[in-house]
């Protein structure tokens, strides 16, 4: 079965800093696979990159057998409406309801009527439990509901794939468990592929078919996340370990502080 996304020796510069150096990783039909690291290891630069927003410096993106940059402004345009993508803010638009948010791309990229949007805006927010919030705003809601919101937005072009930027962020152990449950069956119902960027090891646990883990803009290990984890490697230990690890002057440090790198 072919790839739906495949990303070949993607390198990527911000200036003289090297924020990808040669990563691929792929992202087959009905596959959920976890893009993962410390902060600073490139992780939200891929996502970008995957999904149209920073172009490379080197390598390719293949999307549903096509490379995604090398298409003109409408063949892209047309073939990222395939995918959604769900921001780690949410990224509603404040003034308008739940039920608008998720109406609104269906009006601007399909055409569709607003009464014909509007229910199928109310099917989608059904899917992430959201029914009877349609006619809220976003700052109306908790959290977590504007995460939800968020999905049901992504979903609203019925994508081939979803990507998402720390869904887990910001939320409560609960509720961020719920998130990762409601992902598990948005898979399961749907059948779609989904990238997720997230360094909650507990979300990774949950949802992950297969992981990608980097550090400092290389691709240290992939595979079954069982295998990543079996991976001898420090930084790999480390990550899931959560241990202290030596500093390259011979003292020790915890992980935490190794986590802090700045800039993603």
């Amino acid at each position: 079965m072919e790839d739906v996304i495949r990303a070949e020796n993607l390198v990527v510069r911000f200036g003289d800093h090297m924020v990808l150096d040669d990563v691929s990783m792929r992202l087959s039909p009905g596959e959920i696979v976890v893009i993962l690291g410390a902060s600073g290891c490139g992780k939200t630069t891929l996502l970008r990159t995957l999904v149209g927003l920073r172009k490379p410096d080197g390598g390719r993106v293949m999307m549903f057998g096509r490379d995604l940059y090398a298409l003109d402004d409408d063949e892209r345009d047309e073939t990222l409406k395939r995918i959604g993508m769900l921001f780690q803010s949410g990224a509603l638009f404040s003034s308008l309801t739940l039920e608008e948010n998720i109406a609104l791309p269906l009006i601007e990229h399909r055409h569709v009527a607003p009464q014909v949007a509007a229910v199928i805006a109310r099917m989608k927010l059904a899917l992430v439990g959201l029914e009877t919030s349609a006619l809220l705003l976003p700052a109306e809601i908790s959290g977590g509901m504007k995460k939800r919101a968020g999905l049901a937005r992504a979903l609203a072009l019925d994508p081939e794939v979803l990507l998402f930027d720390e869904p887990s962020a910001g939320l409560d152990p609960v509720t961020a468990r719920a998130l990762d449950e409601l992902i598990i069956e948005l898979k399961r119902r749907l059948g779609v592929g989904m990238v997720v960027v997230t360094h909650e090891l507990g979300s990774i646990e949950a949802i992950a078919d297969r992981a990608v883990m980097l550090d400092r803009g290389h691709v240290i290990a992939e595979g079954k996340l069982s295998e990543v984890r079996a991976k001898d490697d420090p930084q790999v230990r480390a990550y899931f370990g959560r241990q202290a690890t030596r500093d390259p002057d011979g003292g020790s440090r915890p992980i935490v502080d190794l986590l802090k790198v700045a800039g993603e």
